[in-house]
């Protein structure tokens, strides 16, 4: 009869943490089965040795590097969020309990290790004189494609600029940026009231909707090395300002494998509501049938669920039983749970929020965290600087009679 082991079992015989046993599960490298009455993943005793076997054979250098890239092993120190037993944490506190208590400020704040009255004060913060031009530019356009245009003008590198080196000055900017990217979201003037609360009045929403919305945001606050934080530190790393960070940030998100998702979670919802609700089981196959995939379902880093998806499907799935029925068929077919793009563009429909307000959520949220990691990054000093392993020609193998398109023809 196979043996199997817990979570905590199966991390302790490999040499790791739970987070990267999970990244070996997203990889391929091992297989995770579900425990209904433990609610947690267990493995199989036979393929963790064997794991444990090779890891112990050593690997080439270039390899270690290459997995390291694609949910693999950290590749550098971070005190800001941590992702473990299937939980996630802001410098050491629990991100739904914070995201059930506190303040879009109070948890920025708390990521920048700032003074909330030096970050959010009272003072007003002004855009730069061509934004109001370009808000009428925009009017009406989806946050995808208005928000990056947008913060780009309104806001400037001065306050942020790598030569502030005031901690209230740096603080006092940070502010200013979440407050400029709010209004580019919004399609406001910046002010000074509580980020949630420009959301509800922008919005038109009652007090359960501004709590959900702030709940929404602390939730999509950080998340460790996703691809634009990464993006966000590698700009700092080069001596940037905090606002160069959030423009490439918001540049990164807008792609469909990360923010972007969310508008392929509003299409397929769109679909299913095109087809008619009477068989979703058949149609959500019937996609997986021509190729398609389910969007906003799975994360590699939650196996058992996504924490900040549940925290919110929570407050939205019982006043929409038809969208139990989509998460419950999806689970039957692919074994995967709802993600935070699936819960923001629900929460977005429950609000009856414009369309593209689930990826401006996610961006104004991730904001936060955006500044936070390349904080981190500029007090490092260090310069993120990774090497490519080459696979193109060798020098001298191709005679230079040859025409250059017939050597790219080669190199393809």
């Amino acid at each position: 009869m196979p043996t199997y082991l817990s979570s905590a079992e199966a991390a302790a015989a490999l040499g790791v943490s739970r987070q990267t046993l999970y990244a070996y599960v997203s990889r391929g490298l091992l297989s995770a089965q579900s425990d209904g009455a433990a609610r947690e993943s267990r493995y199989l005793e036979e393929e963790v040795t064997r794991l444990a076997t090779q890891r112990t054979r050593g690997r080439k250098p270039k390899e270690v590097a290459k997995a390291t890239l694609s949910w693999g092993l950290p590749v550098l120190e971070s005190a800001i969020t941590l992702i473990e037993d299937g939980r996630l944490y802001y410098r050491g506190r629990d991100a739904v309990a914070l995201a059930n208590s506190q303040s879009v400020e109070d948890v920025a704040a708390l990521l920048w290790n700032a003074e909330l009255g030096q970050a959010f004060g009272p003072g007003e913060v002004a855009a730069h004189p061509a934004y109001a031009g370009l808000l009428k530019h925009f009017a009406g356009r989806r946050a995808e494609e208005s928000l990056l245009p947008l913060f780009t003008i309104a806001s400037d590198d001065v306050a942020t600029a790598q030569w502030q080196t005031s901690p209230q000055r740096t603080a006092e900017g940070s502010g200013a940026l979440m407050r400029l990217l709010a209004a580019s979201l919004l399609g406001t003037r910046p002010s000074p009231a509580p980020i949630h609360e420009q959301c509800a009045k922008a919005w038109k929403l009652d007090a359960h909707g501004a709590a959900l919305v702030r709940m929404a945001l602390v939730l999509c606050a950080d998340h460790e090395l996703n691809a634009s934080s990464f993006t966000a530190r590698c700009v700092a790393s080069t001596g940037t300002s905090l606002r160069a960070s959030v423009i490439a940030g918001l540049a990164a998100l807008t792609g469909g494998k990360h923010g972007g998702a969310t508008a392929r979670v509003e299409a397929l919802l769109d679909e299913i509501d095109a087809n008619g609700k009477a068989d979703i089981a058949a149609g959500l196959q019937r996609r997986l049938a021509r190729g398609d995939d389910l969007p906003g379902f799975g994360h590699h880093l939650y196996p058992d669920g996504d924490v900040r998806a549940n925290a919110l499907l929570a407050e939205v799935l019982p006043h929409h039983p038809d969208w139990r029925d989509i998460i419950a068929a999806a689970r039957n077919l692919i074994g995967q749970h709802p993600s935070l793009d699936f819960a923001l563009v629900a929460l977005r429909r429950h609000l009856q929020l414009p369309v593209g307000a689930a990826f401006g959520l996610f961006a104004l949220g991730r904001g936060m965290g955006w500044i936070a990691q390349a904080l981190e990054q500029r007090a490092s000093g260090e310069l993120i600087r990774p090497r490519a392993a080459y696979t193109g020609p060798r020098p001298g193998s191709i005679p230079t009679s040859v025409p250059l398109s017939l050597v790219s023809d080669r190199v393809k």
